[in-house]
């Protein structure tokens, strides 16, 4: 099983009354609610956070894009990439990602993926969102019913340029390139592992067994909420003749470690409910705009005739007045001592046949000392007790660095000035 310590990079200082004076956290949040001053020092944090996790023995650590998001102020995953790409040096590197109908052209998207391949050593995994609704149509302006066409073109050129000898032009509807020749080329041939994120819609599921890349289902709703979805995603793999190697699949779960289960609450609760009060207040007319996903993924989504009314678990409104018992028993949040959170990560894990852990491991107003004290008991006290899980299987879609003795090795040491 592999895991990976993944961040939002969000805003710390939302006020208590923030759902009540703001109509939404995305698209159009009032700009003057996030302090650059203060977020100068959080990004310095998030990426200390990141480079401990590397040095703890994470498997992976992952950065996103979002665009006009208080709880997300990531807009350039490939810029914090970059960064880490200097400071770490084990872990894979996922960049889930850079979301391919907001770049044009996409050859974009090849070019800098493959500088971060390059530098990294061939640690990069490459994640390509369709993108949000939310950051797609509303904040760049991506019009509804072409989305996923432009990702499916996009997606199509940047292999192709990857693994192209020469150069080519390309012809589509919305990239149209006399040529096209991005070097450098990846370090990781014929190109870096590719993943597929997405919230559940059939399309996507369809899209990552077409081409043989693993799936990866975003949702902050935990690992309860995503049993079924995941099952409808491995009945498609069945019914395409693919194998069930577990590493095909990847799920989004908040995960925090104390020494006991009542101090797991203790520590986390406040902040937890920082994120489901405060960063997912999002106006549900953003959510996703018409066209953005088919009939047939919405009609799948929808309760049958007579369906009896239930209490939906992905509803962001119902979380908002959750205690730490709801997150819990919901699965939403999977916490307490290593014994607890090792045992309900191994039954999600077996149940869903999970390979690909996207740990949350900082929320909301975390503070940096209590987000490296959940990563050092993880990597600690609860990794090791997982990462024989999936082990007869092959992991072909993860990083294959180049060896040790061709890597740069980063040093503290300064270098010495020649007048």
């Amino acid at each position: 099983m592999k895991s990976i310590y993944f961040h939002l990079m969000p805003y710390d200082g939302l006020s208590e009354d923030f759902a009540s004076k703001h109509r939404s956290v995305w698209v159009d949040v009032p700009p003057d609610v996030v302090d650059s001053r203060r977020m100068h020092t959080l990004y310095n944090d998030y990426l200390d956070c990141l480079e401990f996790a590397d040095k703890k023995g994470i498997d992976g650590i992952g950065v996103n894009e979002h665009h006009g998001n208080a709880y997300g102020l990531m807009a350039s995953p490939n810029m914090m990439a970059a960064a880490l790409s200097r400071r770490t040096y084990d872990s894979a590197l996922l960049v889930m990602g850079d979301s391919i109908p907001l770049y044009n052209p996409s050859i974009r998207v090849a070019e800098e993926l493959a500088m971060l391949d390059v530098m990294s050593g061939g640690r990069l995994i490459a994640g390509f969102p369709v993108g949000s609704s939310q950051d797609t149509n509303f904040a760049y302006g991506i019009p509804p019913a072409t989305t996923r066409e432009r990702y499916r073109e996009g997606f199509e050129l940047i292999k192709r340029a990857w693994q192209a000898d020469e150069p080519f032009s390309y012809n589509g509807r919305y990239n149209k390139l006399r040529y096209v020749n991005p070097l450098p080329k990846p370090l990781q041939q014929p190109h870096p592992p590719i993943w597929t994120p997405g919230s559940g819609s059939l399309e996507t599921f369809d899209f990552a067994i077409d081409h043989d890349v693993p799936y990866c289902f975003l949702s902050y709703f935990g690992s309860d909420f995503a049993r079924t979805n995941m099952q409808t995603f491995w009945d498609r793999v069945e019914a395409s003749g693919l194998d069930d190697n577990p590493y095909r699949a990847g799920l989004v779960q908040l995960v925090f470690v104390a020494d006991t289960d009542a101090e797991a609450e203790r520590l986390y609760e406040r902040h937890v409910q920082y994120f489901f009060q405060r960063c997912t207040h999002i106006y549900p007319g953003f959510t996703e705009a018409p066209g953005y996903k088919s009939v047939e993924s919405l009609r799948s989504v929808l309760p049958g005739p007579h369906a009896p009314t239930v209490k939906r678990l992905d509803s962001f409104a119902n979380a908002k007045s959750y205690t730490w018992k709801d997150f819990i028993e919901t699965g939403i949040v999977i916490a307490g001592s290593p014994d607890t959170v090792r045992e309900q990560l191994e039954a999600a894990s077996k149940e869903m046949r999970i390979g690909n852990w996207i740990q949350l491991m900082h929320i909301g107003d975390m503070p940096k000392d209590l987000a490296m004290h959940n990563i050092e008991l993880y990597a600690d006290k609860v990794a090791p007790g997982l990462r024989h899980l999936w082990s007869e299987y092959e992991h072909p879609w993860w990083p294959k660095p180049i060896d040790d003795a061709d890597r740069w090795h980063p040093t503290d040491s300064t270098p010495e000035v020649v007048a």
